[in-house]
């Protein structure tokens, strides 16, 4: 069985790992350098209080590299599902192949435990290795990149680390699973990408967050937490606040809520961590003539004015990997037994 396996795989494998080596090679040749533009970087930009506009440019001149490399990690385990898990056994049934090799003295369970170890481990060390390299080469470009591009966000964390071997493993026997239920490629293909799509969306938006408990804390307003602010005179001329979803001293966090307190604790504004607050704009540090600067921002934190949020610090990056990788292999498991019961008792 692993011959006869390995005799109807190694076509697609060989071409998924020289496409792997190829990447390897680029992201060992270009990371390197790519990671000493970095220090380099660093070590000019602290001198001068600089570092803000150094992350922007470094990451921007490398932004389109980094996107696609990570789009590249969170395709991999769909396309193990597609190709390698949907055809798996609706490819035996179409062709009618079943009949002959399920009734050979190769049992229906060693026939399917072959074809998901070989298969499903490749598809587990391909998505495996990918992510790693991936994490390596995007170091330096996770640590200048924006809040809503860093390593905690939901559109990163599913390409860095071991996550994408949780994912390719799950696509992959869901993939098997439904071409047992459906019965034809095309349509167990469509639906496995479906449902892997939605639990894309599911699990970083209504599971990740409550992995582990997340923090709620109130912090002083300044660069690190506030857009911008402005005197909006349709709105009484009332100091304008537009928060950011970051958090002073906790650089890469998951910000899941933010909000603008006043000095009574009452939130102000909607959504977003956008509130005018009630300071005078016609004397003092934030009058239009005193330019509405670091000055205005000293009166408003003095006057009370806080931001409240809710957040996932980056330190929780590896315990978050290992959960949700866990949940994964978990439903990776009862799946497989659901596959190996059906084959048994259903399937014909």
């Amino acid at each position: 069985m692993i011959w006869l396996t390995w005799r109807q795989f190694r076509g697609s494998a060989a071409a998924t790992a020289a496409l792997l080596v190829v990447l390897g090679v680029v992201l060992a040749l270009t990371g390197p350098g790519l990671a000493s533009d970095y220090s380099a970087g660093i070590a000019a930009c602290v001198q001068d209080d600089t570092c803000d506009r150094f992350y922007n440019r470094f990451f921007g001149g490398h932004e389109t590299s980094f996107m696609a490399l990570t789009l590249v990690v969170l395709l991999l385990p769909a396309l193990a599902g597609l190709f390698w898990g949907a055809p798996l056994i609706t490819r035996e049934l179409e062709a009618g192949t079943h009949l002959m090799v399920w009734n050979q003295s190769i049992t229906r369970g060693r026939w399917l435990a072959v074809k998901l170890g070989l298969m499903g481990l490749t598809a587990v060390a391909v998505a495996g290795l990918c992510g790693l390299m991936v994490t390596w080469w995007s170091g330096p470009l996770d640590k200048s990149a924006a809040e809503n591009l860093a390593m905690m966000a939901p559109l990163v964390f599913g390409a860095r680390g071991i996550t994408p071997m949780g994912y390719a493993a799950f696509t992959f026997v869901l993939g098997v699973t439904v071409g047992m239920l459906v019965r034809r490629t095309l349509p167990a293909m469509a639906l496995t990408l479906a449902v892997f799509a939605a639990f894309q969306f599911a699990v970083p938006l209504l599971v990740r967050p409550h992995l582990m408990p997340p923090i709620t804390a109130t912090f002083e307003l300044g660069k690190a937490n506030v857009d911008g602010i402005g005197i909006n005179r349709d709105r009484g001329g009332y100091v304008e606040i537009q928060l950011r979803s970051a958090v002073p001293g906790h650089a890469g966090a998951w910000v899941l809520s933010t909000d603008l307190l006043d000095p009574s604790g009452r939130v102000l504004g909607g959504d977003g961590g956008f509130g005018a607050a009630r300071v005078s704009t016609t004397s003092g540090p934030c009058a239009p003539s005193a330019g509405a600067g670091d000055g205005c921002m000293v009166e408003i934190n003095r006057l009370g004015y806080r931001q409240r949020a809710t957040y996932q610090p980056l330190e929780r990056f590896w315990p978050f990997q290992w959960i949700e990788t866990g949940i994964y292999a978990l439903l990776t498991l009862v799946l497989s037994w659901f596959c190996f019961w059906w084959i048994r008792r259903r399937l014909s």
